[in-house]
């Protein structure tokens, strides 16, 4: 099978080789790849360091390792203890690896089991024509599911439902969403409008509104004056903000009395200060929001007839070196997908 490997980290270290397919045991699917989509974290797992103005390092297992975190594709066998999952089903991949016996994963939290790790970090990912995973991280989806959609459902789509579920927005609250164009941001957008909320999106992209945002604030210097502007001084509900340091002072400025800023993002630096008394003044909430739980994705695939999602460039496998150096290009509009049909 064709696969993309790395022994060491740096873009320049990613190999294009021919590997078996996967073995299976019986509590185990393999799975043909159909679809991936790139993602920040495969670019900063490549890499080595956990974002752009980081110094921690991200050390992968296992080595050599093979990336890609969300992906999408058709099911080709099935381990003898798999009963719910069946040969030529199309399917999406939970990624996050949990024991379903801590505490974390018996309230439902998934995401946060305390033996926890990632599908294409902690273990081989989906850069591959073949994967094998265990049957709990196999969720079916409807066969008319766009693959490009379908690929986006387990880490975009869900990190936003969750991220909004964490903040409680209602309908008729107002919502700014930071990074909206990216991958994460366009789907916020989406689920923010099925709650009925106003959308405030920060970014000079004018489809973003095709997907239902009612403002776009294109400078990006003065988005607490405009927000004001925009809500008759009330400010914005919720905010997310899934950059990190470069939109942390903004993001604060633009809030409402009791409002929300929902924090999954590091991508422009992690440390960051801030004055405490405007929190407790305006009864502010800080929420830090990790991935989502399996309920949600189910819950996410449900909603998938009335999401979309923008995609800008389609690469072949070979060419996923080029793909993930587009991923911070300036000119970028929309998702980045590798097709391994092509």
């Amino acid at each position: 099978m064709r696969t993309i490997i790395f022994e060491k980290p740096g873009l320049e270290n990613l190999k294009h080789i021919e590997l078996p397919i996967p073995k299976i045991n019986e509590n185990e699917v393999l799975i043909k790849v159909k679809r991936v989509g790139i993602n920040p974290i495969d670019y900063f797992t490549i890499t080595g360091f956990y974002g752009l103005f980081s110094e921690k390092k991200l050390i992968p297992t296992p080595m050599p390792h093979i990336p890609g975190m969300e992906f999408s594709g058709k099911v080709e066998k099935v381990g003898s203890q798999v009963n719910e999952i069946n040969v030529n089903d199309h399917v999406i991949v939970y990624n996050r690896i949990f024991d379903s016996e801590c505490d974390q994963c018996i309230s439902g939290r998934e995401m946060l089991c305390r033996k926890g790790s990632l599908i294409g970090v902690t273990t081989n990912g989906g850069l591959s024509e073949y994967v094998s995973l265990r049957k709990e991280n196999v969720i079916k989806i409807p066969k008319n599911l766009d693959w490009n959609l379908a690929s986006s459902l387990s880490v975009s789509a869900l990190t936003a439902y969750h991220a909004l579920n964490l903040s409680s927005i209602t309908e008729n609250d107002t919502l700014l969403v930071y990074g909206a164009s990216g991958s994460t941001g366009m789907f916020a957008i989406q689920f923010g409008k099925l709650k009925n909320a106003k959308v405030i999106a920060v970014s000079k992209k004018s489809w973003l509104k095709e997907l239902g945002a009612d403002f776009n604030i294109c400078n990006y210097d003065k988005v607490p004056e405009i927000t004001s502007e925009l809500t008759s001084g009330k400010m914005a509900d919720v905010v997310i903000n899934s950059l990190g340091k470069q939109t942390w002072e903004s993001s604060l400025n633009s809030l409402n009395y009791n409002g929300r800023l929902v924090i999954f993002g590091i991508l422009t630096g992690n440390i960051v200060q801030f004055d405490l008394q405007p929190i407790y003044l305006k009864q502010i909430q800080i929420i830090g929001s990790n991935g989502g739980t399996m309920l949600e994705l189910k819950n996410v695939i449900k909603s998938s007839n009335r999401l979309q999602v923008r995609v800008w460039k389609v690469f072949s496998l070979e060419e996923t070196g080029d793909a993930l150096k587009s991923l911070f290009d300036t000119s970028r509009d929309g998702r980045i997908m590798i097709d391994l049909e092509r």
